[in-house]
């Protein structure tokens, strides 16, 4: 029975209504008026406080609120980050290209690249070439005659010929190692004093500046007719990748950098369409 009493009791405390009135305090008119009761009361202080939470986060989401609040990243900050993600996707792509083409060329300084074989008769049975008719057109075999009239030389010949290079002297000094292949030695070195400037032998562009462990400080240009020098061992460089130089121009400093290296000196290489050539017999060295 007291149990029951008392949650009676309590129900009724919640249920039970009370009178809110509101009197002008000089009149004592009544101005108006509600009934209420504590169980109302909380109900609807629960809803409004949901209310005010729910709106509060609604706010905070969809405004620019939410930047001074710790852990969201502004608009500004993810716009410069998209952009950085994009430079550095562009810059691994470049890297990658230039990586590449360093281990190409360093393969063809190692002699690592051999030449293809071509088999012409392999080639020709699959093109099926006696299936095409090669015999020359009347009016092709009018302009052969007018061409061969007017010109005394072959054209063909004329259009691949080179054009000779007169290569000047790196750098003067005693050669102390010659060109020899049998010891893997595809270069010459000339010993120097130590800082003596060292020259581009003909006009070329570079296309390799760097350090090496074994070679020190290297700088490879690349000549006409695909002919490229190459100088190790230097103590500083003076040019880099994609620049012009002109024949005789300084582009570095000898000196005694890399693993590879027992003293001031240049080493000097010389290539032509893929081999390495004894400089000695297009340059004097001292």
């Amino acid at each position: 029975m007291n149990k029951t009493k008392k949650k009676n009791t309590l129900l009724d405390k919640l249920t039970f209504k009370y009178r809110f009135v509101v009197i002008n305090e000089d009149s004592f008119e009544e101005r108006f008026s509600f009934k209420l009761n504590r169980l109302s009361v909380f109900v609807i202080g629960g809803l409004f406080s949901v209310f005010l939470i729910g709106l509060t986060i609604l706010i905070i989401k969809y405004t620019p609120i939410k930047e001074y609040i710790q852990g969201y990243s502004t608009t500004e900050i993810k716009k410069e980050t998209t952009k950085m993600l994009y430079k550095i996707d562009s810059l691994e792509q470049i890297i990658s290209v230039n990586n590449l083409y360093i281990q190409n060329i360093q393969k063809v300084f190692k002699g690592e690249i051999k030449p293809m074989k071509f088999d012409k008769d392999s080639v020709i049975e699959q093109l099926r070439l006696e299936d095409v008719n090669m015999n020359p057109s009347p009016v092709d075999s009018a302009f052969r005659e007018e061409v061969e009239r007017e010109d005394k030389f072959s054209v063909f010949e004329q259009a691949t010929k080179k054009t000779d290079i007169v290569f000047s002297s790196p750098i003067k000094g005693t050669i102390s190692q010659q060109y020899n292949p049998k010891e893997n030695h595809f270069a010459v070195d000339i010993a120097v004093d130590k800082g003596a400037p060292v020259k581009t032998v003909a006009d070329g562009t570079v296309i390799f500046t760097g350090y090496t462990a074994g070679t020190g400080y290297v700088i490879i240009i690349e000549h006409i007719n695909g002919i490229i020098s190459v100088y190790k061992h230097n103590a500083s460089l003076y040019k880099k990748q994609g620049d012009l130089v002109k024949s005789g121009e300084v582009i570095a400093t000898a000196g005694s950098t890399g693993e590879f290296s027992t003293g001031t000196h240049l080493h000097f290489e010389l290539w032509e369409g893929g081999y390495a050539v004894d400089p000695t017999n297009y340059i004097d060295f001292e």
